[in-house]
């Protein structure tokens, strides 16, 4: 393996979910004179090789991480942050799609879409908080007013 392709697969392993551009900076940190495009073609080889494979967390460039690192992705939309579960989260639908359809699921490459449980707790105490202005049906009446 050429230096340049380590050091890619170093990056991937150190940082766990990175985009191409996340995998450049931290290469370049090393290595300046390594461009993306380099490390685009990098990751593209090494996924045929099956060392690497990539995700969609959502709008915007995939994300790659080792082979072994396998999950469902948990993305919340409010705040981005990803969480990961045990990609036995998805069996019941994995056997129906097998069953009823002949689809077999590849639970590591999905990733579901919803509200991590901070961001839950936070509207849900925002919510509670009577004096939170919510904006919503709330008039001020000038003082002596009616």
């Amino acid at each position: 393996m050429t230096p340049q392709r380590q050091l890619v697969l170093d990056a991937v392993r150190d940082l766990g979910h990175a985009t191409p551009e996340q995998v450049c900076t931290q290469v370049q940190a090393v290595a300046p004179a390594v461009n993306i495009t380099t490390v685009y073609r990098t990751l593209d080889l090494l996924e045929q090789l099956g060392v690497v494979q990539h995700a969609h967390l959502g709008h915007g460039a995939p994300t790659y991480s080792e082979h072994e690192h396998r999950h469902v992705h948990l993305v919340c939309h409010s705040c981005g942050k990803v969480d990961e579960a045990p990609t036995e989260l998805l069996s019941a639908v994995s056997e129906r799609t097998l069953t009823e359809r002949g689809f077999r699921l590849d639970a590591t490459h999905v990733a579901l879409s919803g509200t991590c449980a901070d961001c839950a707790a936070r509207r849900e105490a925002d919510s509670d908080d009577p004096d939170a202005d919510d904006g919503a049906g709330t008039t001020e009446t000038p003082e002596g007013g009616p």
